[in-house]
């Protein structure tokens, strides 16, 4: 057996014993299930979040911001300014109060390198546990499947939750360092507190994370597919472009309100006084239906399918 090998199956070991002790206790109340429940997030999400992948991941979605805020500032660095206009929205605006550049941050990075990060993370979740052997030996704890379904999605929400959360506080601290901090003029033209922008920015981040959530749940049913964890994140991200690109094509204007990506933008609505829901409240909705239509198909794919690895 491989270093690599026994590596994974101690990590399937480590979460499964921490099962089983539950299991033993009298099952007279759920109490131990529950807390084995918790005990299998907690090693799931320890194990997700120290994978050199994860931290490369999150180290990449880092690195934005701060390209961003260092390519404004060298363009702006002459005094000629930051308004034409060019680059991701509200790029305009990071000159003049650092605070725009988490919600330029954002908004570069929610159609490609979020979703991308996600899709890795979710595309991995069953698949790379069959392909190192240890998907069967979590089972046998016993995990149940549906609860090692939840357990994963679960881990890739805190995953989306997390990732969004680096992006917007590495805009914040470059935003910062390069340019001046002060009250926010919103897109309908009033001021408002660098608090009150604060406080929106923190939204923004939750409804932006909230956005990733139909991507999860179609990474985690793909990964249910195949034994091959880089085929299943192959697939996620090839999907995610692809609709991507139909979301692109005008002629498709009929479907493209469905696709999961087509409202993602609408966080910019935060930025309004006063706040418009409409858009944000039908991205939150298509996104809550993604989830629930392939978590469903991820359900009934792992719940049938003979495991063998």
């Amino acid at each position: 057996m491989s270093r690599a090998d026994a590596g994974t199956q101690a990590e399937a070991g480590t979460r499964a014993d921490s099962g089983t002790r539950a299991e033993r206790e009298p099952r007279a109340d759920t109490g131990p299930r529950v807390l084995w429940t918790f005990g299998l997030l907690r090693s799931e999400l320890s194990v997700t979040f120290r994978r050199w992948r994860t931290l490369a991941l999150l180290g990449v979605l880092a690195a934005v911001p701060v390209l961003i805020g260092i390519a404004v500032k060298i363009e702006t660095g002459d005094g000629g300014g930051g308004g034409r206009g060019g680059g991701p929205a509200f790029i305009g605006q990071v000159t003049n109060n650092g605070l725009f550049l988490v919600f330029a941050a954002l908004a570069a990075t929610l159609p490609v390198f979020l979703p991308m990060a996600v899709g890795v993370i979710a595309g991995d979740a069953i698949a790379g546990e069959a392909n190192g052997g240890t998907l069967r030996y979590l089972l046998v704890a016993p995990a149940g499947r549906t609860r090692l379904l939840l357990v994963k999605y679960a881990a890739t929400l805190a995953f989306c939750l997390v990732a969004t959360a680096v992006v917007a506080a590495s805009a914040l601290a470059v935003g910062a360092l390069l340019f001046p901090l002060g009250d926010v003029t919103t897109i309908s033209g009033v001021r408002i507190s660098f608090g009150e922008g604060i406080a929106r920015a923190g939204l923004i981040a939750l409804v932006v994370a909230a956005s990733l959530i139909g991507v999860a749940a179609l990474g985690l049913f793909i990964s249910t597919l195949t034994n091959s964890g880089i085929a299943a994140m192959a697939a996620t991200v090839g999907l995610l472009i692809t609709v991507q690109i139909l979301d692109a094509i005008p002629q498709l204007h009929a479907v493209q309100p469905y696709l999961f990506s087509h409202h993602w933008l609408s966080f910019a609505d935060l930025l309004r006084q006063p706040v418009l829901w409409d858009g944000i409240a039908e991205n939150l909705g298509l996104q809550v239906l993604y989830a629930a239509v392939f978590g469903s198909a991820a359900w009934a794919r792992l719940t049938t399918r003979d495991i063998t690895t």
